[in-house]
């Protein structure tokens, strides 16, 4: 009797099913292509064009400084599995990335998505690089490239990772870091469209605490979504309307310092941007806290003080500019389409962030 022949498929990884999502995802890929994507689809290395050229580039970079940033999106695609919506938390893995990318004062240039699955399923696989494309244009970058591994040994029959990779310039000599952070400063707050991608095992934990249904409708919340809607709601791309401020001036630097609020909430965040001789003094009372994060606290019975260093109680990121700037930029801000807050000062101390 002849010995079985094994397979790759034997072992649980399925070859023409990849080939399949590829064949499905080239569309959403390319739409998010501009003139600086080299080569074609499918290239082993995506190529990015980043010398000067008048016809591609708006402003030339004297001193070009790269930067970059991976990250993922964490246990909200557990979330996403349980509902059945795979075409966010792609938006989510770009915004974790671009709007850290940013927060140096870089022009985002290109993204990589990374994607562990357990079984390669092309219908799935291209809801999620759907939702990485959608979030690219967003932040107008391009999708050059990605990886979708298929690892049963790892990975647990529906589940999945979702990670990414990206790649901004700026000019060395405006390169914010926080160095000229000045007693004064207006701390400006723009609003988040939700939980965003930070604290999610903290939001199932309170689902499970407080035997919340994701498939109900809370009024409270949204009278037309289910809670696992309203929790999955994609994380605010924020790079479209810094960019534009930052493009505005030439010359002058009236933006301090910047903070993108991830986990750690503003305290642990907008600290990282202050110099040590200011504090980061804010108003507690200057913008209004969304239902979501007043829900999870109501069900979980979370102290206030570990939902501040957990979310981001709806400031998804900050712009610290010089006080003679504050209103132009704020106009300007809200011009792109962003809810603005004046949050407080800068006041002397030595980094911390004041919460009052």
């Amino acid at each position: 009797m002849a010995k079985k022949k094994l397979s790759y498929a034997d072992s649980g990884v399925d070859i023409d099913a990849g080939d399949a999502a590829v064949d499905k995802i080239k569309g959403h890929i390319r739409r998010t292509y501009g003139p600086r994507v080299l080569g074609k689809f499918g290239s082993f290395a995506g190529c990015f064009r980043l010398d000067y050229n008048e016809k591609l580039f708006k402003r030339n970079y004297k001193d070009p400084v790269l930067v970059s940033c991976a990250d993922g999106v964490g246990s909200k695609v557990k979330l996403a599995v349980q509902m059945g919506i795979l075409d966010t938390v792609g938006q989510d893995c770009v915004a974790m990335n671009i709007n850290d990318l940013i927060v140096q004062g870089a022009e985002p240039l290109f993204f990589l998505d990374y994607i562990g699955i357990h079984k390669v399923d092309p219908v799935e696989i291209e809801q999620i690089v759907k939702g990485v494309a959608d979030g690219c244009q967003l932040a107008g970058c391009s999708l050059i490239g990605g990886e979708t591994a298929e690892l049963p040994d790892i990975y647990e029959p529906g589940d999945f990772d979702l990670a990414g990779f990206s790649v901004g310039v700026g000019e060395l000599k405006k390169i914010i870091d926080g160095s000229r952070t000045e007693v004064g400063d207006v701390i400006l707050g723009m609003a988040s469209s939700g939980v965003h991608s930070n604290g999610y095992s903290l939001v199932r934990a309170i689902l499970k605490h407080g035997k919340l249904d994701i498939n109900k409708v809370y009024p409270e919340l949204d009278p037309e979504k289910k809670l696992g809607e309203v929790l999955l709601t994609p994380t605010r791309i924020y790079a479209k309307s810094v960019v534009s401020v930052l493009r505005k001036y030439k010359h002058k630097m009236p933006i301090s310092a910047m903070s993108h609020i991830t986990g750690g909430g503003l305290p642990g965040n907008v600290n990282r941007t202050l110099s040590e001789k200011v504090d980061a003094k804010i108003n507690r009372k200057s913008w209004a806290v969304p239902p979501i994060f007043k829900f999870l606290q109501k069900h979980g019975n979370v102290d206030e003080n570990e939902m501040l260093r957990v979310f981001n109680m709806g400031v998804g990121y900050i712009m610290i500019v010089r006080p003679h700037f504050a209103d132009s930029i704020q106009a300007q801000l809200e011009k792109a389409g962003e809810t603005v807050f004046k949050l407080g000062t800068l006041t002397k101390g030595t980094g911390k962030v004041l919460l009052k």
